[in-house]
């Protein structure tokens, strides 16, 4: 089976056919760096992470670019309001944004362009559009006439005449028609700008995607990602723009659902935000992978702190049957590479579909278990590999980088082995001379500590309580 999409234009899953042979060139929209991320944006980052590894795992070569937005009303808006640079708002956030994904083990992505580093690139696709008759420049603005775009509307499936006006200007008398959005803003006093033979100012938000995105994979790419919050307009109005200027732009949307609290959208103006930095203090950053890994892409998750907590659980009980199996198997029994289960294959082939996959790696982690029971060292070794080949297309083996190397305490962690040693050889003599109130009172003293001891066939094994 060959992987299909959800394609947002056609509204349609369609067969996934690469513009050039074994590449794949992908563009997600990133972030706007005017307030550290919560859930809701990283979910984005997640998904698209997910997508990748399932390319690069499919054998494809893949050129990854996710933009920052770095200059934007809303990065203004802040700086005003906290009283310092622009640009410090907007690089104190970008690296916080760089610290979530890098928490919740998303890969880098290839490139990472920044808007402001590319005002060259959207002035010359200004003056293309400019002189095709696309764009008009007015009161020191630059707008998009949207009706000279007969496809306007299509990636939406909007109506022009349904539309509401752009709501970009202070001075609507500048444009021709409402409808049409800004390409580039006039300088005001105070603001940033950069010249341009239409006078200074700064990018509009939708120009900035369609000169970085075609700059580093081309005028014709294969996906652009993003949230569907993003539809409409600056999905919309990116690929009206880039194809008014005559570039194909992108072959296949893809659109992740979002992340919502009761029924409101996670969003700063709503105050409902729950900042990723936060929440890795309270949970381990590999289950809050899983929690906004686990449901389709497309579909909305409602969060809660009980969903949360139930998913942690499932993905612990993942752990530990790699953990035992890693600690049983001598190293010459699973030194092999597996192969990808066919029905986890299919159902990641198939609009990505994780929670169906997740049904085939629970399935084999059930296996597992019960060939660790039965002391079946070969069939525990195959559903091991199994699970762990699995795992590394999510993101979640814990045995691989950059899990293997965060144990919680990592700078006491030897010390506590060590310690926990001691009591279990104590234990251990306690129980060689039949002294098994002793063992237990040390196994329960452990207990309280936090430290959770299973007797094994293979001796006493430990873990810190989660």
């Amino acid at each position: 089976m060959t992987l299909r999409l959800h394609d947002t234009a056609t509204r349609s899953v369609r067969e996934f056919t690469p513009l050039l042979p074994g590449r794949v060139s992908l563009y997600l929209c990133g972030a706007t760096v005017q307030a550290p991320p919560h859930i809701g944006h990283i979910r984005s980052g997640l998904v698209f992470d997910i997508l990748v590894r399932w390319l690069r795992t499919s054998g494809y070569e893949v050129t990854f670019c996710r933009n920052v937005t770095d200059i934007d009303d809303k990065i203004l808006h802040a700086a005003h309001h906290a009283e310092v640079p622009w640009w410090a708002v907007a690089e104190r956030n970008q690296r916080a944004f760089t610290y979530a994904y890098e928490a919740l083990g998303c890969l880098p992505p290839d490139v990472e362009p920044r808007a402001t580093g590319h005002v060259p690139e959207m002035i010359a696709l200004m003056h293309r559009l400019i002189d095709t008759g696309h764009a008009y420049p007015g009161g020191g603005d630059v707008y998009f006439d949207v009706r000279s775009q007969p496809d306007y509307g299509a990636l939406s499936g909007q109506r022009l005449d349904h539309m509401l006006a752009a709501d970009d200007t202070e001075d609507v008398r500048a444009k021709r028609d409402p409808l049409d959005f800004a390409l580039w803003k006039g300088a005001k006093s105070g603001e940033p700008f950069w010249d341009t033979p239409w006078g200074p100012g700064r990018p509009g938000w939708h120009l900035e995607c369609s000169a970085m995105s075609t700059k580093y994979l081309g005028t014709t790419f294969d996906i652009h990602g993003g949230g569907m919050d993003l539809i409409f307009p600056h999905h919309e109005n990116e690929m009206a723009q880039s194809h008014a200027a005559g570039d194909g732009f992108a072959r296949y949307w893809v659109h992740n659902g979002l992340v919502r609290i009761g029924s409101e959208k996670m969003s700063k103006s709503l105050g409902n935000s729950l900042l990723v930095d936060e929440m890795i203090k309270t949970v381990r950053p590999i289950e809050l992978r899983y929690y906004l890994g686990q449901a389709h892409y497309r579909s909305e998750i409602n969060y809660s702190p009980e969903a949360l907590a139930d998913a942690a659980t499932t993905y612990r009980r993942i752990e530990g049957f790699v953990t035992r199996a890693a600690e049983a198997l001598p190293a010459d029994a699973i030194a092999g590479q597996a192969s990808i289960p066919a029905a986890f294959a299919a159902a990641m082939d198939n609009d990505l579909g994780v929670p169906q996959a997740l049904a085939v790696l629970h399935e084999t982690v059930r296996d597992g278990n019960e060939a660790l029971s039965a002391g079946d060292e070969s069939g525990m070794a195959k559903r091991f590999a199994e699970v762990r080949v699995m795992l590394g297309v999510l993101g979640l083996d814990p045995l691989a980088e950059p899990w293997a190397s965060r144990g919680e305490g990592d700078t006491l962690r030897p010390v506590v082995e060590a310690l926990v040693q001691v009591a279990l050889d104590q234990r251990e003599a306690a129980r060689k001379r039949k002294d098994f109130g002793a063992a237990d009172a040390i196994r329960d003293e452990l207990q309280m500590a936090g430290v959770v001891v299973e007797d094994t066939p293979r001796g006493p094994r430990w873990e810190l309580r989660r």
